[in-house]
């Protein structure tokens, strides 16, 4: 049972979304990763986790405000994302995953074709996305019936995902422009990225565990060269703002959780924190980006056979903040007039996925 109970949690511990453009948009993290726990307690040499997600982003926030557009000028952004995962076990705790995620984007609008109270029209994108490979290590030896231990992650995102994708931007309904799409349906960031990691577990009882997963995506790239004029020219404020291009951004998630086993199910309840920051750790943050970050509640639920893990989870957004960007900072002090860019944010969250050892 414990070690059912150890491989059921460690399956759930993490599923993360991020874009440039929307604080919650993109997969990064899939279940999967975390299959490779289960080393320490099986003989199972290779993990492959299929992870479906969607979401759906279409009320604007400044800071924590809900802006209440009006449903003709709403910008609604849904992003489907499967991702396979597939890790490969070794010996004492070490063991190594491929991410690749497969994306389908649609974005419908009309501030970025002919205006507000103008006809939407829908850009779309699709295809593979950035791919991550991440190596980890439990740092206490694995072994079965162990109530705790943490497991250190390293890896790097490489710029796969074509994140200068374009599709047809009305001016009015006959006359359109061809231009990158927004950045929270593009498919990649441009930037080869430095993954960190922290995993952990502790069992209370025999049916009752705790949870937690800290991740940092650091891109030291500042600009990706994207323009997100939408085939517009730049104003003289933009252009003194770097509002122009793309930005490389920095991404982080932090989960806490229970889980309950029961037979072959488990229950999971818990808080995540996922979010863009103003500046990055390493290199420069000038350029569009829609800093902040999600609160959500996250309940899920995984049915567990011998070889293969079903699993569904529901994050409900109970928070959002959308923060002052570096371009809105410059903004405010070169007009003297405070300005802060609103950001999308959608109501809750779908993952639906299934995972195989062999």
């Amino acid at each position: 049972m414990k070690k059912i109970i150890i491989s059921l949690l460690l399956i759930t511990v993490n599923h993360l979304c991020y874009a440039q453009g929307c604080v919650a948009i993109r997969s990064i993290n899939g279940f999967g990763q975390y299959l490779h726990g289960t080393n320490a307690f099986s003989s199972d040499n290779w993990q492959i986790n299929i992870n479906q997600r969607y979401f759906k982003a279409f009320r604007d926030f400044k800071g924590t405000t809900d802006q209440k557009t009006p449903s003709q000028n709403e910008s609604v952004t849904k992003s489907y994302t499967m991702e396979i995962l597939l890790t490969r076990i070794f010996n004492k705790g070490w063991s190594v995953a491929l991410s690749l995620p497969y994306l389908v984007n649609s974005r419908e609008t009309n501030g970025e074709h002919g205006g507000p109270n103008t006809t939407k029209h829908t850009t779309h994108s699709s295809g593979i996305g950035d791919i991550r490979i991440t190596a980890y290590k439990w740092l206490i030896t694995p072994r079965v019936n162990q109530n705790f231990n943490i497991e250190a992650g390293l890896g790097i995102k490489l710029p796969t995902g074509d994140y200068k994708y374009q599709d047809n931007f009305y001016r009015n309904d006959t006359t359109y422009v061809s231009a990158p799409v927004n950045p929270a349906i593009q498919l990649g960031d441009g930037g080869s990225g430095i993954v960190a990691e922290l995993n952990t577990f502790y069992f209370l009882t025999k049916s009752i565990s705790l949870y937690g997963n800290f991740y940092y995506l650091s891109n030291p790239r500042e600009q990706n060269g994207s323009s997100t004029l939408f085939g517009r020219t730049a104003t003289s404020l933009q252009l003194k703002t770097y509002n122009t291009v793309a930005s490389v951004t920095d991404q982080y998630a932090i989960r806490i959780g229970a889980n309950a086993v029961a037979g072959d199910w488990v229950f999971s309840g818990g808080l995540r924190e996922e979010g863009i920051p103003v500046k990055d750790l390493i290199g420069g943050s000038n350029g569009t980006r829609r800093a902040g970050y999600n609160i959500s509640v996250e309940p899920g639920i995984t049915y567990r056979t011998k070889k293969v893990d079903i699993y569904a989870y529901v994050p409900v957004v109970i928070k959002r903040k959308i923060k002052q960007n570096i371009p809105d900072q410059l903004a405010t002090q070169i007009t003297g007039t405070y300005t802060h860019s609103p950001g999308g944010s959608g109501n809750y969250l779908l993952f639906a996925g299934i995972a195989f050892r062999l």
